[in-house]
């Protein structure tokens, strides 16, 4: 009963978060998953000439991957879909970062997700 809770608490908590410029945002499904998990991102980027670059990253304890794509400026396309696939159990950051010509972050979101093993009981 209380793994049900958990992760109905999880589904129901938020998927989506922004930094302080709220040119980017991301959504991340499903909010809770049982291991291997295949996590799907989108993001979601307001146009500007300046975006040079977008990076994913998926950061546990115990995990880590990135995805980096450019961005062609305000010819890019605002939403954009990555997948990470096979991530082990943990409690996953999951940020989106938008870059700038010079290298600076220009956006920022990030939301949480939990992958839980699957022969875990509670």
């Amino acid at each position: 009963m209380s793994l049900r809770v958990l992760l109905v608490g999880f589904a129901v908590a938020a998927t989506t978060s922004v930094g302080a410029n709220e040119s980017i945002a991301i959504r991340v499904s499903p909010s809770v998953s049982f291991a291997p998990a295949n996590l799907t991102v989108r993001t979601i980027v307001d146009p500007d000439a300046a975006n040079r670059a977008m990076e994913i990253v998926a950061d546990s304890a115990d995990f880590y991957r990135s995805s980096a794509v450019p961005l062609d400026g305000d010819h890019a396309p605002k939403t954009a879909l990555f997948e990470f696939r096979s991530l082990p159990p943990g409690e996953y950051r999951v940020t989106a970062v938008v870059l700038g010509a010079d290298g600076r972050r220009r956006g920022t979101a990030s939301t949480q997700v939990k992958v839980v093993d699957a022969g875990t009981q509670d």
